[in-house]
């Protein structure tokens, strides 16, 4: 039988077991992931199975550390994913958490467009450290995303976005992700994309500011190849600020949506 042991594919004349394998393998291999579930009890496999064996605390080397970082995903979504071009559009508080969500699933390559530095004010919802302050956000979410997922190609564009680069800056990509705070700026970025870039996919947001309730985020397929997450209603502005909480839920919606366009879901 052939088994794909920490992706690497292995054949056995009798049929096996994950512990038994764990056992002949890697014998000090205290977490045992079978088709991206960990499990702790014994389990028979089958044909094209996929077993990764893990010491806890371990530091694997570079040519383990992809396979293992994937190791949780359903078989099949990691190839498509890989894949994949993704455009994200501003990196604030919507952006930057965008970017390490994507960059965790492993995503193939990331363009990423922003024009401004980190500030302090930034750092009560936008994924940035005290040591970025003053870095071009570019920069910044470069420097994250190289720490968590070393395998994903990033590309980045230090300028500012309108109608007369929009389409030139994404040109490679599958999915673009509309992320900034001007709803002018939204507003260009989306319509441009619609009626000059027909061929991609925008996932973009409105309506996330404040502390409301969680559940009236929600992501709506407006037209052909456009979505929209958020609650459409709760903008930010004096007295309705915008917080890591509800900003991160609605970040999390888009990247979510991506994957799931990625892999042929079309429908929310």
């Amino acid at each position: 039988m052939k088994i794909y042991v920490n992706e690497k594919e292995m054949k056995f004349n009798e049929r096996k077991t994950a512990f038994q394998i764990r056992d002949e393998i890697k014998p000090e291999g205290d977490i045992v992931i079978l088709n991206g579930f960990i499990i702790k009890e014994d389990s028979k496999l089958e044909e094209n199975d996929r077993l990764v064996l893990i010491k806890r605390g371990e530091k694997p080397n570079e040519d383990e550390l992809e396979h293992l970082l994937v190791s949780r995903h359903t078989p099949g979504v990691h190839g498509k994913v890989k894949n994949a071009i993704v455009g994200i559009a501003g990196l604030g508080g919507l952006g930057s958490n965008i970017a390490i969500s994507l960059a965790r699933l492993g995503i193939g390559k990331l363009i990423l467009v922003d024009f401004d530095v980190v500030e302090p004010s930034n750092l009560n919802r936008q994924q940035y450290f005290v040591k970025h302050i003053g870095m071009q956000k570019t920069r910044a979410i470069k420097d994250i995303i190289s720490q968590i997922n070393p395998y994903v190609e990033v590309e980045t564009v230090n300028t500012y976005l309108d109608k007369s680069n929009i389409k030139e800056i994404f040109e490679g990509v599958d999915i673009v992700v509309e992320a900034f705070d001007n709803p002018k700026c939204k507003a260009e970025l989306i319509n441009t994309v619609l009626t000059e870039c027909k061929d991609k996919y925008i996932v973009a947001a409105s309506g996330m500011a404040g502390y409301f309730s969680n559940n009236i985020i929600k992501t709506r397929k407006i037209r052909d190849k456009f979505y929209l997450v958020g609650d459409g209603v709760s903008e930010a502005k004096p007295g309705c600020g915008l917080m890591a909480p509800r900003v991160s839920i609605a970040a999390n919606h888009q990247a979510n949506t991506v994957l799931r366009i990625i892999l042929g879901e079309k429908e929310v």
